[in-house]
C-alpha cells in the first residue's frame, strides 16, 4: 500500500486513515521511526519494549539539553 500526506512548514504531518487501519493506531498511541539505507523510513506502533529502551537511556540525554540546543533545534 502506498498512501500520499503533505508535510506543514512545522514538519507536522496527517497520519492518512488507511495507514492509521493498518498500524492500528490511535490517539494517543505511540509510533516509531526507523530510518534506514538510503533516506528510506520505515513507521510502527511503539511497543512496550521501545518504551522500556528509551526510559532507560532518558538520563543519558541531558548532555543535549540546554539553551543553545533548545535554540538549534527549535524549527525542526
Amino acid at each position: 500500500m502506498e498512501t500520499v500526506a503533505k508535510v506543514t512548514a512545522k514538519g507536522q504531518t496527517t497520519i492518512p486513515k488507511e495507514v492509521r487501519a493498518a498500524l492500528k493506531i490511535g490517539p494517543g498511541d505511540l509510533i516509531v521511526w526507523e530510518i534506514g539505507p538510503e533516506g528510506r523510513a520505515v513507521v510502527r506502533r511503539a511497543q512496550p519494549w521501545d518504551l522500556e529502551y528509551l526510559r532507560a537511556i532518558e538520563g543519558t540525554l541531558s548532555e543535549w539539553t540546554g539553551p543553545a540546543d533548545e535554540e538549534a533545534y527549535r524549527d525542526l
